[in-house]
């Protein structure tokens, strides 16, 4: 098995990709933006999972982070994962949603080639993991997580979009907090 884009070093930081199946836009509701905040502030909070940068896309999460604790990135990426596939679905079934049946349908079909039995997939096999390896590195990562909203036109200034650590870095509020780097 390859382990090219896996955090197979306990002891490095990642630059770490998570993709919804199909890039489907789940994202763009605030109680499922909330649900990927809770989870990640719960990864801090309760494994150890020690983060320097995030932004939370329409249908991907990237995130800089370490793993501090017990738990490797691989064992929180695959709770984390599991949580929040299982959270995500549950809020399409209980709130409003306007995309809930093709969403729904979409995540069953996304099932069909799996060889254990699953009702939803949610997120694309695996997560993309980036070892980081250089203060360069740091700052080319930050800077790309940062302008994501803004590469977007979501937002004309990196800081201005709520669901990232440009925010934290900028000095403003934020309901999940990170590990600011200071780069000179």
């Amino acid at each position: 098995m390859s382990t090219k884009y896996k955090a197979t070093d306990i002891n490095s930081a990642y630059f770490i990709t998570l993709t919804t199946v199909g890039w489907i836009d789940i994202f763009t509701r605030l109680n499922q933006k909330h649900v990927m905040i809770n989870a990640l502030k719960y990864c801090q909070s309760n494994k150890g999972l020690e983060i320097y940068a995030f932004v939370l896309m329409h249908s991907h999460l990237h995130i800089l982070c370490k793993a501090t604790a017990n738990l490797t990135i691989a064992e929180i990426m695959r709770d984390f994962k599991k949580f929040t596939s299982k959270k995500i679905i549950e809020t399409i079934q209980n709130e409003p949603e306007s995309r809930r049946e093709w969403m729904l349908e979409y995540f069953q079909d996304s099932c069909v080639h799996l060889k254990r039995t699953q009702n939803y997939k949610v997120w694309q096999d695996g997560y993309h993991a980036e070892s980081v390896y250089s203060n360069k590195f740091i700052k080319e990562k930050i800077n790309y997580i940062h302008q994501n909203p803004v590469k977007e036109k979501i937002v004309a200034n990196a800081e201005d979009y709520y669901f990232s650590s440009a925010r934290n870095y900028a000095g403003l509020d934020n309901d999940l907090h990170v590990v600011v780097l200071f780069m000179g």
